[in-house]
């Protein structure tokens, strides 16, 4: 990529940080900081309300161990006031960014009650104590002071229980090398910074090495891991006009390739768009807590105006503005503001203990809309490491132990996951495994070897047909399989049959999901014939294979209509569709790009925690619901009687009793969070 280029890569990671970041924190967009910020703000705030506790009244009540003295209204002025600028700043930034959307909620609503209440209590100390009016006017610093602490410390404890998973763009810029081989017109090779290739130039790739960029292959063979782009544990065989993907891992060869895709034309550029795309879509879901605060704010503000006219007309304008104002007072959300923190701040520990990590939460609240799992085949559903299902002989003069150990005496240097399977199949069954000799890789095809004086081939089925080689009938393994053969002298003396192997935990899962209503769906790069003989294993019914990461991100969105969606899936390539899914849940042991793409991410990469994590899931949403109206319903009555509803029988609801409601309220939801059990 060009230096612009990669400038432009490394601002996408930074916009994608910033979006993610959004989605993790309480609010969404609104609380703009860091747990440390908040957690300062929230103790300096904290400390400073003991004098105005003790110095000045609640609701007008003044309370046992409270006292007062010459200048006291003043110096609780003075604290005040610096709590109101300094504690309240995070809820001016979250309230000036709502209403820059024209989406007034739980910032919007705090900073209203909280402006009203100051502006207000500052008439009343000047009031009271330079004009010395009479009846006393009411000041608000108590409730003021003390909503700011309990916002404060309702964001602090929200933030630190939710994991912050960073940015998944940023991981995928970082799987490019920063060096590259540039083979120059000479023939010679110099090595340059990945931000300055440009297209049609041609690049030497090492053994081992990263690939820089998207190329063809020019001159030399190799097999390619793609594990980390696609999430396919085959290593692939890369000859001349075949094509490399950047990020990707080459294997013991070397090859020149020449660059088709740079920059915005990269495929991890395109990877990277899809997946700031999503991410920035599923940054506007408006939490629960956020909808009931809009509301409120709403109906704050109505109530407020119009109790103020009412009373003005009918009464002083002393009492119309001492109603209005407790009408907004009483309209701030303190038991609202412990209602989900506290709930979130249990089911977060619960879910740990349980190995499930929750990056953002307000992805979890929509849970109940889920009617579709999406999940990835390997690595998600099955371990993603290749074990042997068969060893079969076509000859008298070959055991089935002399086909495996044959085959991994040719592959034994050989890092290949096959090869893997092989050899430790071998040692499994105790063999005694000799060492080859002129070993040497068979592009596209397999490896061959001399062994006790004879010459051995390890074939794939397509080597097989092409040469017309015979293989007995009903030797061809298991459906999904991948077979590779032995071949002597032109004879196919046996084969060994391997498979990707199905995490013993995902029947369970799967027979559960269907238990609960839910369709799960397998979304694969692999291909068709191994995908189908997966789901068969375990009872899914539909299945989408040999996918890209933009087919897979399509299909999300697809059945996106027809309902909610949870994801899960461990490659790079399901990045974009955990990002884009309501739910997207990483396994643990998948790649960086994909844990930093999702909302939850299954610590023991064991299929049926997805059960857990739904049963989770739909706990905290009720148990979320149940606080917003206990604590809402505070302010569905209070707020009526506090405007006076109840003026024409002689009842106007008490400050007193205002205070007495909020404080139960409070106690309810946070005894209510303390209820949820493990599961």
């Amino acid at each position: 990529m060009s230096g612009e280029q990669h400038e432009t890569m490394h601002d996408m990671a930074d916009m994608a940080r910033m979006n993610h970041d959004k989605m993790s924190m309480p609010g969404g967009a609104h609380m703009m900081m860091d747990t440390a910020s908040l957690r300062r703000k929230f103790w300096i705030s904290l400390i400073l309300t003991i004098p105005i506790v003790l110095f000045s009244p609640m609701m007008g009540m003044t309370l046992p161990f409270q006292m007062t003295f010459s200048g006291s209204d003043w110096l609780v002025a003075l604290i005040g006031s610096f709590i109101f600028v300094y504690g309240g700043q995070p809820f001016f930034s979250g309230a000036r960014e709502e209403l820059k959307t024209h989406q007034p909620a739980m910032m919007t609503l705090i900073t209203m009650g909280i402006s009203v209440a100051y502006v207000y209590s500052i008439y009343a100390v000047i009031a009271n104590d330079v004009f010395v009016v009479t009846p006393t006017v009411t000041d608000f610093f108590w409730e003021l002071a003390t909503l700011i602490d309990i916002m404060l410390l309702g964001h602090w404890i929200e933030m630190g229980a939710v994991m912050n998973a960073g940015s998944a763009v940023d991981k995928l810029a970082k799987l490019l090398p920063d060096t590259a081989h540039l083979v120059v017109e000479d023939g010679t090779v110099q090595d340059v910074k990945v931000g300055n290739l440009q297209l049609g130039q041609h690049v030497q790739i090492r053994a081992g090495e990263k690939i820089p960029a998207d190329g063809t292959v020019l001159e030399g063979a190799t097999s390619v891991d793609e594990a980390m782009v696609t999430g396919e544990a085959k290593a692939v065989a890369k000859q001349p006009t075949d094509t490399l993907i950047g990020g990707t891992i080459n294997g013991t060869g070397t090859v020149t390739i020449v660059i088709t895709g740079t920059g915005d034309t990269g495929y991890l550029s395109k990877v990277m768009t899809l997946v700031q795309s999503a991410q920035d879509n599923k940054s506007q879901t408006e939490t629960m807590a956020d909808k009931v605060a809009g509301y409120l704010f709403y109906a704050a503000l109505i109530v407020g105006v119009g109790s103020f006219v009412i009373w003005l007309m009918t009464n002083s304008l002393a009492a119309a503005l001492s109603i209005a104002v407790t009408v907004f007072v009483i309209a701030c959300p303190h038991a609202l503001g412990l209602a989900i923190p506290l709930v979130v701040a249990r089911v977060t520990s619960l879910a740990a203990t349980n190995g499930l990590l929750i990056a953002n939460r307000s992805a979890l609240e929509q849970i109940n809309r889920v009617r579709f799992v999406l999940m990835d085949k390997t690595g998600t559903l099955t371990a993603g490491k290749f074990s042997v299902n068969a060893v079969q002989s076509f000859t008298d003069q070959f055991s089935e132990n002399d086909i495996l150990g044959t085959m991994a005496a040719l592959e034994g240097q050989s890092t290949h996951p096959l090869a893997t399977g092989i050899i430790s199949a071998a040692k499994a069954a105790s063999l005694q495994v000799a060492t080859a000799a002129n070993v040497r890789q068979q592009t596209g095809i397999g490896l061959m070897g001399d062994l006790d004086g004879h010459h051995y081939q390890i074939v794939s089925p397509t080597y097989v047909a092409k040469h017309n080689l015979t293989v007995p009938s009903g030797h061809s393994g298991k459906r999904g399989d991948t077979l590779s053969y032995l071949v002597g002298n032109e004879q196919v003396l046996g084969l060994v049959a391997q498979g990707d192997q199905i995490k013993s935990e995902a029947p369970a899962m799967i027979q559960q999901l269907k238990h609960d209503g839910l369709t799960p769906v397998m979304l694969t790069g692999d291909n068709r014939q191994a995908a189908q003989a997966v789901a068969a294993a375990l009872g899914i019914d539909d299945v989408q294979a040999e996918l890209m990461p933009e087919d897979k991100d399509r299909l999300v969105t697809g059945y996106q209509k027809h309902g909610g969606v949870l994801f899960v899936g461990d490659g790079v390539n399901d990045a974009p569709s955990l990002a884009r899914a309501d739910i997207g849940v990483a396994i643990g042991s998948g790649t960086d790009v994909a844990i930093d793409s999702a909302d939850v991410v299954l610590v023991n990469s064991n299929p049926y925690d997805i059960v857990k994590l739904i049963v989770l899931a739909k706990t905290m949403t009720r148990k979320m619901t149940q606080n917003i109206w206990w604590g809402a319903g505070y302010n569905i009555v209070a707020i009526p009687l506090a405007a006076g509803i109840l003026a024409p029988i002689g009842f106007i609801l008490s400050p007193m009793v205002g205070a007495v409601l909020m404080s139960l309220s409070t106690v309810i939801v946070a005894l209510n969070a303390l209820t949820i059990r493990r599961v």
